[in-house]
């Protein structure tokens, strides 16, 4: 899982200080049961005892260090049996002052080897959500909010499926291919319809999904992920131009890339190659992508090359809405 440089680091902060958090409230606590039994304090002392200078000792003096490291494991153990025993008659557990890890996995460092662990692989997950959030509602955008009641059940114009049998079949399709993210067998998604259908809508819960099963999810509109393709080819200010080119990194390295509102840009041929990149490159590297668009794909063959319709087209599963403009309908009723 690719994740952004800046949610990793946001998630590895936190992992960091909840562990500093954790050491300065046991010492904090060392601290009062030292001062309420001065013993505590000093078998502590005792047991971070210079062991090595004992050692060093024996060996200078020609001797056997075994009979002495013996000596000492036997006094520690003593000395531990006796915190032990003071720690509960205090009230506490015997392990009260020691370091223990919350993952035993990776011992809270967050990486076993060189993988990274579960527990900061969920703080990547909670960090995506945040930084998704910083452009969609996902307070209240997710597949348990999503009403059907929008959609009519009555034939429409030109089709077999009323618009809410087309969406019951959609906001399924959606479903499982969040929660399957990964494994679903249409990796390449192409939701189409006119405004205000939802297309959305479904796209933030698709994102916040998959964001929160622990893939790397960019969400973006078409407008902004151009002009981030333009600033990293065009800018002459470096610190725009490095920060542009992060951008376009993350756009083509995430596991998922939502692409919302494709053609509402000003398409000049700069935005046409921009868009074979983006599309071309995530296919080769095997990586989902979602698109939504007001065009069908015969509009995106008359908007866009040739070589671009074509891969959407044979890549992408299309899914089309149709029904009232959801928008409408609620300033209807206001």
């Amino acid at each position: 899982m690719a994740y952004d440089p800046a949610v990793l680091r946001r998630a590895a902060q936190r992992l960091e200080q909840s562990r500093k958090a954790r050491e300065e409230s046991r010492e904090e606590l060392r601290r009062q049961l030292y001062s309420q039994c001065p013993e505590l304090g000093d078998i502590d002392r005792q047991l971070k005892g210079t062991i090595l200078d004992i050692i060093t000792s024996s060996l200078r003096s020609g001797s056997d260090p075994g009979p002495a490291l013996q000596v000492i494991r036997d006094k520690n153990m003593d000395l531990q049996l006796r915190q032990a025993q003071l720690l509960r008659e205090l009230g506490y557990s015997p392990d009260a002052l020691e370091e223990i890890p919350v993952c035993k996995t990776c011992g809270d460092s967050g990486w076993v080897g060189t993988r990274m662990c579960q527990c900061l692989k969920s703080l990547c997950a909670q960090e995506q959500v945040k930084e998704l959030s910083k452009l969609l509602d996902l307070g209240e955008q997710s597949f348990d909010s999503f009403s059907l009641d929008w959609y009519s059940p009555l034939p429409w114009p030109g089709e077999v499926l009323s618009p809410r049998e087309n969406m019951e079949f959609i906001y399924d399709f959606c479903l499982n291919y969040a929660h399957k993210f990964g494994k679903f067998l249409f990796p390449n998604l192409f939701l189409t319809g006119e405004p205000g259908l939802g297309k959305t809508f479904l796209s933030s819960c698709i994102a916040r999904t998959v964001a929160e099963n622990g893939f790397s999810v960019v969400y973006d509109t078409a407008v902004n992920l151009f002009a981030r393709f333009e600033e990293q080819k065009f800018s002459r200010n470096v610190q725009e131009g490095r920060e542009a080119k992060d951008e376009t990194r993350r756009y083509l390295g995430c596991d998922l890339l939502i692409l919302d509102d494709l053609g509402s840009e000003l398409t000049t041929p700069f935005v046409q190659s921009a868009l074979y990149t983006l599309v071309n490159s995530r296919l080769t590297q095997g990586r989902a992508t979602v698109i939504s668009s007001n065009l069908s794909m015969d509009g995106m063959r008359v908007r866009y090359n040739g070589q671009t319709a074509s891969r959407l087209e044979g890549e992408y599963r299309a899914l089309r809405f149709y029904g009232e403009d959801i928008r409408l309908q609620r300033k209807s009723r206001l």
